[in-house]
């Protein structure tokens, strides 16, 4: 039998956080003289007085995980944190029923981006910067449970990381509760390098707040209906820009600021991620000025092209534009952006480059193969090589993602959901991205007008690619249990 006593211990730690950061949102609506401040003081001191029991009851001096207990404590802590993030969305502005809440809760944690709300411009400030909080916050916990968690669960490939992520950086971070803490810092230095850019920029306080938390979080919650759409210029290059930077693996951007920024410009992934960032952009800018012809300077299209690839490349989700008027073809492009995602150890979503790089070489190993079938070919990336139980993790990963995203789109369609709806929302939940583009979607690019059973679908695919499926289906097993 697993004791869930040092699961269950830290879960209830981290509650009591999510409950004292609803203090901040608390002091805005204060300080704007708004009375749905009380909103936040009541969620917040139910969340704090829950997270306390639980800690308190399992209460014990727990040293080390099991691999089990770290499958349960990663799947467990995302499953339990929107039931209390939706609190203030329940008990205030937008009065949403709890399917609502909890979709737009796990919306946040996951980094998805996408919502439920009809009217995101007459919501009030707090409820705006929970919101971001959400998604900054989960953004900031899946770093760490990329880099310390999924390389000792072997999830999807995540074992090669496992030297990578402790070996690298040598004498100077020997342990993983100092890298986790790096990587926390880097976190919120960029958080804080975004804040200002944006409001050197031009934008006021609270806005460059909110899109700089949906930026480096690649969560894409913005305060307005428009999303991006309301900061034109260049503002679209500097949030480019850190989109970029916080879809690049966080273990170099340590290294980086201990001096060794070498490793950044030797790293495969971001070689490989930005080289398929122009491969996009040359693509899309091509057939919009050739074929589609639209309107507008160079310029402005070739800064509309350039963020919104990178925003669905990343997985961020904001939207500067319309990107249904640049027709089919780029369209399709998005989509397979969106497939991709960013880089392994980032706040960046979906499949992730590392994963195709491995794909790319099992596939030209093959095919040497049927040339020459007894000679061996090892497989290696960025010199080292790849064991089996890598490549067989990567492949599973990519045989898990794909059926899971075929029977997202069955299910949503059967839900009532037009075809195209279907297809971009299943798209949209399984990696993490945001926008969904169909018929039924209200002019903010919200989900509001989706039945229940649909919204729980997305709900599921959210949570199930967030946590990169292996470490939510694994739990099925009977023999997990008997573990």
């Amino acid at each position: 039998m697993i004791d869930l006593r040092p699961v269950a211990h830290p879960i209830g730690k981290i509650i009591v956080t999510l409950g004292v950061a609803m203090v901040f949102p608390m002091l805005v609506d204060w300080w704007q003289g708004n009375p749905h401040w009380v909103v936040f003081l009541q969620s917040g001191a139910l969340t704090v007085v829950a997270g306390t029991l639980i800690s308190v009851a399992t209460w014990g001096d727990y040293k080390s995980l099991s691999i089990q207990q770290a499958f349960l404590l990663t799947s467990g802590l995302w499953a339990v944190l929107p039931l209390f993030g939706a609190l203030p969305f329940v008990l205030g502005q937008p009065d949403a029923g709890f399917v609502d809440a909890y979709f737009e809760a796990m919306s946040g944690v996951t980094t998805t981006g996408t919502t439920a709300f009809p009217n995101l411009d007459d919501l009030p400030r707090g409820t705006h910067l929970w919101r971001a909080l959400l998604h900054w916050i989960g953004g900031l916990g899946i770093v760490v449970v990329a880099m310390v968690f999924l390389p000792i669960m072997k999830v999807g490939g995540m074992q090669f990381f496992r030297s990578e992520g402790f070996d690298t950086l040598g004498k100077i971070l020997p342990r993983a509760g100092e890298i986790a803490a790096e990587m926390t810092r880097i976190y919120v230095m960029l958080t804080g390098f975004c804040t200002v850019t944006y409001l050197l920029l031009g934008m006021n306080g609270f806005d460059a707040i909110v899109q700089a938390f949906g930026t480096v979080s690649t969560g894409g919650f913005s305060n307005y209906d428009a999303s991006f759409g309301a900061f034109l210029g260049p503002l679209e290059w500097a949030g480019s820009f850190f989109m970029i930077l916080a879809s690049i693996p966080f273990i170099r951007l340590v290294q980086a600021m201990h001096g060794q920024v070498t490793p950044i410009w030797r790293d495969a992934q971001i070689r490989a991620y930005l080289r398929w960032i122009g491969y996009a952009c040359a693509l899309i800018l091509i057939y919009r000025i050739v074929v589609v012809r639209q309107q507008g300077t160079f310029a402005e299209i070739v800064r509309e092209t350039v963020f919104n690839v990178v925003s669905t490349f990343s997985g961020t989700g904001f939207a500067s534009t319309n990107v249904l008027e640049w027709g089919h073809l780029p369209l399709a492009i998005l989509i397979i952006c969106g497939l991709i995602g960013g880089c392994t150890g980032s706040t960046g979503c979906s499949v992730k480059v590392f994963r195709y790089l491995v794909l790319f070489q099992a596939v030209k190993a093959q095919l040497r193969r049927m040339h020459s079938p007894h000679r061996v070919y090892a497989l290696r990336y960025e010199g080292r090589p790849l064991s089996q139980d890598v490549i067989d993790s990567v492949m599973a990963f990519f045989t898990l993602f794909m059926l899971t995203f075929g029977l997202l789109i069955v299910g949503l369609s059967l839900t009532g959901l037009h075809p195209r709806t279907a297809l971009t929302a299943a798209w949209t939940a399984i990696a993490n991205i945001g926008p969904v583009w169909g018929p039924e979607i209200t002019a903010n690019g919200s989900i509001a007008e989706f039945p229940d059973s649909a919204k729980w679908l997305m709900t599921l695919g959210m949570y199930l690619g967030r946590l990169e499926l292996v470490s939510v289906l694994v739990l099925l097993l009977p023999r997990f249990w008997r573990g």
